[in-house]
């Protein structure tokens, strides 16, 4: 089974940082791109940010553009997502995600090409 194992995230206060991480196994992680995505209650996906399969291209959404940084590690199977200068509004569950197919712009930050995801984990940011 192809999977990702998510951790880091939790409760922060307005203007903190978190870091979450997300491990891939049993496929090659230097072959998938990959991105973040989050879900606040009663929301829809949306995505967060996208890097490439290998670290050289990323793109964010114009509410983290800024303030959240992906990355990765193909050695050690691994994706980042910083998160400086947290918001109420980025409070959510987050979720990594991979898909083995390209993608150019906008495509690379939907959720619908993406075919393998983590378990998800919660990020509240509070006042």
């Amino acid at each position: 089974l192809l999977q990702l194992t998510q951790s880091g995230g939790g409760s922060v206060q307005i203007g903190g940082s978190l870091r979450l991480s997300c491990v891939a196994s049993r496929f090659s992680f230097v072959s998938y791109y990959m991105a973040w995505f989050r879900q606040a209650p009663g929301k829809e996906r949306e995505a967060v940010a996208f890097i490439n399969t290998v670290g050289v291209r990323s793109m964010y959404a114009d509410h983290v553009n800024g303030r959240f940084f992906i990355s990765r590690d193909n050695a050690k199977q691994t994706l980042w997502l910083q998160m400086d200068d947290l918001k109420v509004d980025d409070t959510g569950t987050y979720y990594c995600a991979a898909r083995d197919t390209y993608c150019e712009g906008d495509d690379c930050l939907k959720a619908h090409g993406y075919n393998i995801w983590g378990q998800g984990t919660q990020v509240t940011v509070s006042s």
